[in-house]
C-alpha cells in the first residue's frame, strides 16, 4: 500500500506542478487578486514546490509527516479542481483549453484516490 501511495503522490505532484505552470500562463495571480504579479506568484511557489517534493520523500520513507503532507496535497488537488470549476462556471476564460481541463480533471481523480489511500494509511 505504501508503494501505491508513493506513486499516487508522485503522479499528483507532477499534475499539480504542471497545473501551476499553466497557472502562470493564465496569470492566475489576477484571478485570485494576489499582489506582486509574477514575482509574488513565483515567490509563493518556492516553498510550495519544496513542500510537495519534500512530502514525496517523506511518503517514500513511510513517515507520519509524509501522510500528513499527502493528506494536504490530495485536499489541495480537490480544492484546485473545485475553485477552477467555480471560475469556469462564472464565465472566466482561463483554464478552458483541453490540456488545462485534462490536467484539472486528472488532478481531481488522482487526488480522490490519494486521499482515500492516505486516510486508510492513517488509521
Amino acid at each position: 500500500m505504501a508503494d501505491t501511495l508513493f506513486w499516487l503522490y508522485l503522479i499528483n505532484s507532477v499534475l499539480l506542478i504542471n497545473h501551476e505552470i499553466d497557472s502562470a500562463y493564465w496569470k492566475e495571480w489576477n484571478l485570485f487578486r494576489l499582489p506582486g504579479g509574477i514575482k509574488g506568484f513565483l515567490m509563493i511557489h518556492i516553498p510550495l514546490v519544496f513542500a510537495i517534493l519534500y512530502g514525496l520523500i517523506l511518503v517514500y520513507q513511510s513517515t507520519f509527516a509524509g501522510l500528513i503532507l499527502s493528506l494536504l496535497i490530495s485536499l489541495g488537488g480537490i480544492f484546485a479542481f473545485c475553485i477552477h470549476l467555480f471560475f469556469i462556471r462564472k464565465g472566466r476564460a482561463e483554464f478552458r483549453t483541453p490540456i488545462s481541463l485534462f490536467i484539472l480533471i486528472s488532478i481531481l481523480a488522482v487526488s480522490i484516490a490519494q486521499l482515500a489511500l492516505t486516510l486508510i494509511s492513517l488509521t
